[in-house]
């Protein structure tokens, strides 16, 4: 729920009450310590010499592969992190899945579809994003430099939460852009009409950002379910596949042009009964400046993000690099591993 008195924002995300802009919990020095050891017995054991040959009573040889060497470091490191619970259990599970992929254990495809279909993980991944803006307070300070912007005119307001609507959709799925963004639109119809009353102006609002959400949705892989199980379904049935960039490029001029469209459509059939929403722009400021200085947590997530955005286009763009090996599943996933070893998000979250 939305307090405007206080400025804050609370939530019942994962089960417990989520106050936006904390900051990460202080440093665990016993988890890290747990969490190296995980990982240096996995380097340890990967990245060892071939080892020598098993040999039975009657003299027969067994040789270990690399996969074979590599599983069992994946298992050491597995061990450690549930033992001494370092993330929760699950998110160790989704690990074993990411490594499986990043190190060429088992074929990616294989790997994940072992828990769910690549494509389903890929949402899985674009929805943890989501979480985590609304967590940390990202998507209200957006919100609210965006109302400062565009002023008191309710035309403006509705190109702008539309735009940002819509620009959320580009890193996360359209569904977390729509739960993000709706307190934020509940606020603002309730300066526009304090008796809560049906009007024009907060069907255009509400519907305008549903079908906005759709349109930029469109543009990237991160924004809807339906970009990575098309693409999935594409690459099956001609053996082409469809980079990150490459969706974009073609993509990025619709999904504009019908947001623009949408707002040109919503002016004509809900033209707003008042031209200005008096306060609104003081109002944003007001709740902006509630939120006080970026918090630690909000630079971590945001680097996170961008590192995962940073690498899913390098591998579209150089498919013949190391990268390109990368399956986009596992590179997104990796970012929701981080957002649970930097305790961004709990086991509450999860």
């Amino acid at each position: 729920m939305v307090d405007h008195k206080a400025g804050a924002v609370r939530g019942k995300g994962g089960g417990g009450e989520i106050r936006l802009g904390e900051s990460v919990p202080r440093l665990d020095v016993k988890r890290l310590i747990f969490m190296f050891l995980g990982l240096g017995l996995f380097a340890l054991v990967f990245f060892s010499p071939d080892w020598a040959p098993a040999v039975d009573p009657d003299g027969v040889e067994f040789s270990l592969s690399h996969e074979g060497k590599a599983a069992l470091a994946l298992f050491l490191l597995a061990a450690t992190w549930w033992v001494f619970e370092v993330v929760p259990i699950g998110v160790t599970a989704i690990t074993i899945g990411v490594i499986q992929a990043h190190f060429l254990i088992r074929d990616p495809k294989v790997a994940f579809t072992n828990f769910m279909d690549p494509s389903v993980w890929f949402i899985f991944g674009s929805l943890v994003i989501g979480m985590v803006f609304t967590k940390v307070g990202l998507t209200r300070r957006l919100a609210y430099k965006m109302l400062a912007v565009v002023g008191e005119k309710t035309s403006m307001i509705y190109l702008g939460c539309f735009v940002v609507t819509a620009a959320l959709t580009l890193i996360m799925a359209h569904t977390a852009a729509a739960a993000t963004i709706f307190p934020l639109l509940m606020a603002i119809y309730a300066l526009y009409d304090e008796d809560g009353k049906r009007s024009k102006f907060g069907k255009g609002l509400f519907m305008g950002m549903a079908y906005v959400a759709g349109a930029g949705s469109i543009i990237t892989l991160l924004g809807a379910a339906r970009g990575a199980v098309a693409i999935g379904f594409f690459t099956e049935i001609t053996g082409r596949n469809i980079g990150f960039f490459e969706l974009t490029w073609y993509m990025l001029p619709v999904g504009a042009l019908m947001v623009f469209v949408l707002w040109a459509f919503f002016m004509v059939v809900y033209k707003p009964e008042k031209a200005t929403i008096p306060g609104l722009r003081a109002r944003a400021r007001e709740l902006n400046a509630q939120l006080g200085p970026i918090k630690p947590a909000e630079i971590i997530a945001l680097a996170i993000v961008f590192c995962v955005i940073a690498v899913l286009s390098l591998k579209a763009l150089f498919p013949e690099s190391p990268l390109g090996s990368l399956h986009k599943s596992a590179i997104l996933l990796t970012g929701t591993v981080l957002f649970f070893l930097t305790k961004i998000l709990t086991v509450k979250d999860l």
